[in-house]
């Protein structure tokens, strides 16, 4: 048995009082919390104390482009930039890459991530099961004429990834499917945990209201034409979330413009919302973040994720919390740790982590220079606190 106390202590909900203590048993799984006593075997920590941290949204495939796309180029210009730059590396640049890339998350004190995947690149260090991971595997097809062959090739990826961690196909942003691709991963859906891509920027809802905008430009660079482009009328939350009939579990990614009428509606629909905010990636690309506050009067269940090292400086999920403090101060400290911890736990299905809830193994984070529960320190000093059975 090991007796943690600290400075201050996250549950993964709430701060507790300050005399507590966190017991684990020889397995590392939490026993219990009690109020700290004057057993000389309690072990105490400078600092805050957490559970380890899950990043909800990553894209460790596009780790090796770090520093190649220019910020604030706007969406459009970002995901051609990513179709075109993409591949110019080799396999072994990109799998050293995806490797530090981890080793960086593991640094930052994150334990999980929801992981975004076109291609088995990402698999060998998968393997290492260093971290836990859900892998979503993406689809990407703008023609009804070769759905079939676009799920098809997404299915090969995740009948591997499967054989590692619970994994899922999913519609890559609602302007990248057709509607017969769709119909295929809703279908692939039932029982899965799901994500995708929602209303990035101004563009995404302007396409879907009057079939203008820069996503022509993308189209036309794909595929030469636009023309096959029918426009809703609505936005494009409101234009696609009506045919996801089987996704129970949705995490929604970015929603940098998404209004109030759109969550109203989604939140009409029998479905677990869970919504993601990346702020760091909102500014690299757009110089935008939602309306946070707005989110949480709606009641949003929150979750946080760090996009990929194309469109972000780092992957700590530490970081975009630094980022929300500094540009939406009034939201409170303890209100973000929770979406870092157990909201990205239940989002992500990964019901050991997240807090320290007993019978759960969360792993134990430190942030040693915190000194207030109010804010965090502009330069975190993360470690990962050393338990018995780990």
């Amino acid at each position: 048995m090991q007796l943690f106390s600290a400075d201050f202590i996250f549950d993964g909900f709430q701060f507790l009082p300050s005399d507590s203590m966190i017991i684990l048993d020889d397995m590392g799984i939490i026993s219990g919390v009690t109020k700290a006593t004057d057993q000389t075997n309690v072990i105490h920590l400078n600092g805050l104390l957490m559970p380890g941290m899950i990043n909800a949204h990553c894209h460790l495939e596009l780790s090796h482009m770090k520093d190649v796309i220019k910020e604030k180029t706007g969406l459009v210009e970002f995901l051609l930039n990513i179709n075109q730059q993409r591949a110019n590396h080799t396999e072994e640049e990109i799998k050293k890459a995806i490797h530090n890339a981890e080793h960086e998350m593991l640094q930052n004190g994150i334990v999980a991530v929801g992981d975004i995947s076109n291609t088995l690149l990402s698999f060998e260090q998968k393997q290492q099961k260093n971290l836990h991971y859900h892998t979503f595997v993406e689809c990407v097809g703008l023609l009804n004429t070769n759905a079939h062959q676009r799920f098809e090739a997404a299915e090969k990826i995740y009948n591997e990834f499967t054989q590692l961690h619970e994994s899922s196909i999913v519609v890559h942003a609602p302007y990248s499917v057709s509607e017969n691709l769709i119909e295929l991963i809703d279908q692939a859906s039932k029982g899965k945990i799901t994500t995708i891509h929602n209303q990035e920027c101004d563009d995404e809802n302007r396409l879907f209201q009057n079939g203008d905008g820069n996503f022509l430009k993308l189209f036309e660079f794909i595929l030469h034409d636009s023309t096959f482009f029918r426009p809703s009328g609505k936005t494009s939350l409101q234009t696609y979330f009506p045919k996801f009939h089987h996704q129970k579990k949705l995490i929604l990614v970015h929603n940098t413009v998404s209004s109030k009428e759109d969550i109203e509606f989604a939140n009409s629909f029998e479905k677990e919302l869970f919504w993601c905010l990346c702020p760091n990636a909102n500014l690299y690309i757009e110089q935008k973040l939602p309306d946070v506050l707005m989110m949480l009067e709606q009641g949003c269940q929150m979750v946080l994720g760090t996009d990929s090292l194309a469109s972000n400086h780092s992957l700590s999920i530490l970081d975009e919390i630094l980022t929300l403090q500094h540009h939406i101060p009034s939201i409170s400290l303890h209100e973000k740790l929770k979406w870092a911890t157990s909201n990205g736990a239940r989002a992500l299905g990964m019901h050991d982590l997240g807090s320290f809830k007993k019978g759960k193994k969360p792993c134990l984070i430190q942030i040693e220079n915190v000194i207030s529960s109010e804010v965090l320190p502009e330069k975190p000093e993360v470690k990962i606190v050393k338990v018995l059975g780990s």
